[in-house]
């Protein structure tokens, strides 16, 4: 069964609009321990505005504990309860594009199995989120985790290991909130990133190995074998292709996997960077079946190709879920993102399967119905995708370019 958290939040505003600021906690829904706390101040903005931030801090750090947990939203704001409800039309263009954002986490959450629902609660139930917006229109940024991977971390603050600097507090994990006022924030906008500046993600798929040609898998943990000649070749001509259309600063990132990472070094010298590599864009592993074709897997295990494709928890003996997949790609997704910024490109070099988890994500759709998405070895995919939620797919499986 799914994990089960609960996100209070609020946000306030002193004038509406005026001196604003929200607030947010993440409880676990079987102990009521509190996992996480968040506050901030907006600068001058509405109390709507404020609510729906304080939501999507909320959110957010639940999103860190458990992605895929299922998640119980309660707020004492009526109008932020219905409209994400879908009860209820959002006129407001500043609420319009803050109810995108909070639903990318929704539909992530949904990709992954989890869920949300929304309840309205009274404020005088809703008052520790109300004390921490408070704080945030008190000009006070609270970022307070009490979690740790394994469940709620005990260990006194001495031992967390995160030396504290003057003038700051740490809790008991070690983690940074500051108790002295700060400046006046810019509006919401400027919360994140601004919303007008998107970030291009290019996703390019790796070149053929002599496992692609023979139509063998090939996952994490398995033969991990090179580029063969025609392979190389394609890397080569990709990175041309990216050399010629993309300006300005650019990352490259590539999988952990040998393949992936000779097609995103090829990429990186001819955009004159370096190479980041990050593992959590590995392909899937498929454990046993690593080194077999489909018909060999379906002779040997009668059944379970239709049953991975179906569901998103079946995994080849000694591999790995579509779920445990989605978990780690949809990580890796935001830190490329977070890394590029507003306005920046990163290039990915990763495979088929991360390559469709994105798309899936990014369309809201099934992990199968992604696979009627085609991406063939060394075509280029370009997402825009924006701080509020909002995403393009820009092009899919270019493939001009290779010989």
């Amino acid at each position: 069964m799914a994990r089960e958290l609960i996100v209070e939040a609020d946000g306030g505003s002193r004038g509406n609009p005026g001196v604003a600021g929200y607030g947010a906690l993440v409880r676990d829904a079987a102990s009521g321990e509190l996992l996480a706390e968040r506050a901030a101040p907006l600068g001058k903005a509405s109390n709507n505005v404020a609510e729906y931030s304080g939501l999507i801090a909320g959110l957010e750090a639940a999103e860190a504990i458990d992605p895929g947990a299922r998640v119980a939203v309660r707020m004492d704001s009526k109008l932020v309860v219905e409209q994400m409800a879908g009860r209820w039309k959002i006129k407001h263009e500043d609420m319009k594009r803050l109810a995108l954002e909070a639903n990318s986490f929704v539909r992530r959450r949904r990709a992954l199995g989890g869920d949300v629902t929304w309840t309205w609660i009274p404020r005088e139930i809703n008052k520790d989120a109300d004390k921490l917006s408070n704080d945030g229109m008190d000009g006070r940024r609270v970022v307070r985790d009490l979690w740790s991977p394994d469940g709620i971390d005990t260990a006194p603050a001495a031992e967390a290991g995160t030396p504290a600097a003057a003038g700051d507090t740490v809790d008991h994990t070690g983690t940074l909130f500051d108790t002295e006022p700060v400046a006046p924030q810019a509006p919401t906008t400027a919360r994140r990133p601004d919303v007008a500046t998107a970030t291009t993600i290019v996703l390019l798929r790796h070149g053929v190995t002599d496992f692609t040609v023979g139509q063998k898998l090939d996952g994490r943990g398995g033969a991990d074998p090179s580029l063969n000649a025609q392979g190389r070749r394609q890397a080569a001509a990709a990175a041309d292709e990216l050399a010629a259309r993309l300006t300005g600063a650019v990352h490259v990132v590539s999988s952990s996997l040998t393949r992936a990472r000779e097609t995103g070094e090829s990429a990186a010298r001819a955009l004159g960077v370096a190479l980041q590599v990050d593992a959590d864009w590995d392909e899937q592993d498929v454990g046993t079946w690593d080194g077999l074709t489909f018909a060999e897997i379906e002779a040997a295990h009668p059944g379970e190709l239709s049953q991975m494709r179906s569901d998103a928890d079946f995994r080849p003996d000694g591999g790995e879920s579509h779920t445990e997949l989605v978990a780690r790609v949809a990580t890796a997704f935001r830190r490329a993102v977070d890394a590029a910024g507003p306005g920046g490109t990163v290039v990915v070099a990763t495979h088929r399967k991360p390559l469709m988890v994105v798309l899936a994500l990014i369309l809201g759709i099934s992990g199968e119905t992604a696979w009627m998405l085609q991406a063939d070895p060394a075509s280029l995919t370009t997402l825009q995708v924006w701080a509020d939620g909002r995403a393009v797919v820009q092009n899919l499986n270019v493939t001009h370019h290779l010989p």
